[in-house]
């Protein structure tokens, strides 16, 4: 392959291709007019079943396990492939047009949230559950919730991207990524070493944001055969880990929201019956 000789100045003027190709743009804002669906619940959530959109449905379904009736929500499906997240009610619960976002109308005056930290903290400050008050626990959850955050990109944009995605297999992208989602499994692996959880003994939201990302990617969820090409079975306790939390009711309810391939699919959700 040739090498590429980049231009003084870039411009798009063609689709780069790739599975996402036909929604990949360089600007922002909305390519169309289209209102979001409000339903009954205090809880207005517009999303995808992707790592990122599960986050959000099962922190919703633990606070709701633990009995936060102010937790119940309306799971309404955004279809990113068909460019849903640039309708212009979409773009004005979220600018960035990334699922999932959040609005809470539990209050006289609704509240947007979008990305998906800002959702886990803000639904578990406002239920008091799932992150520590106490200073040093918090921090340390914190603190993993927001390594996911920057981290995360580059097992997806990244490696995911140019193992899964790309229009073509390139050595040097994917060699780059695979040794940056090996590292980052051995800093997991190494922290469940010595913690049964990800901020500690407690489950906490860092668990939650961590766990559809990595965990799905030790359970052979994500990429193809990328577990077996990453050779997962090394990290056993992250193993350990994910399997704990993937046995858990709330996540097995929560990974199924908004889901609209493989098993149990349950595009929206309005009722906790219509997980049943």
């Amino acid at each position: 392959m040739a090498d590429y000789l980049p231009p003084k100045v870039w411009t798009w003027d063609t689709e780069s291709g790739g599975t996402f190709a036909s929604i990949n743009r360089p600007i922002a804002g909305a390519t169309h007019d289209k209102e979001l669906p409000i339903g009954k619940h205090p809880l207005q959530l517009y999303s995808l079943a992707t790592p990122n959109g599960q986050k959000v449905t099962i922190l919703l379904e633990e606070l709701l396990a633990l009995g936060h009736t102010g937790a119940e929500y309306d799971a309404w499906l955004i279809k990113i492939g068909d460019g849903d997240q640039f309708g212009s009610g979409f773009v004005a619960v979220n600018p960035n047009s990334k699922i999932p976002a959040l609005m809470d109308r539990s209050g006289a005056t609704p509240i947007r949230v979008f990305e998906s930290g800002a959702i886990l903290q803000y639904l578990a400050e406002k239920f008091g559950a799932f992150l520590p008050s106490e200073p040093a626990a918090r921090a340390e959850c914190l603190s993993w919730l927001f390594w996911q955050m920057g981290s995360a990109p580059y097992l997806g944009g990244g490696f995911g991207h140019f193992y899964a995605y790309a229009p073509s297999k390139m050595e040097y992208p994917i060699n780059r990524f695979a040794m940056e989602a090996k590292r980052q499994l051995d800093v997991l692996d190494k922290r469940l070493a010595v913690s049964e959880y990800i901020a500690g003994d407690e489950y906490t939201i860092a668990d939650i944001a961590i766990w559809p990302w990595y965990g799905g990617l030790v359970k052979g969820r994500l990429y193809g055969d990328s577990a077996e090409f990453l050779s997962v079975h090394e990290y056993k306790h992250v193993l350990r880990w994910a399997d704990a939390i993937d046995a858990r009711p709330a996540v097995q309810r929560g990974r199924r929201v908004n889901r609209v391939s493989g098993d149990d699919q349950l595009p929206e959700r309005h009722d906790a019956s219509d997980l049943d």
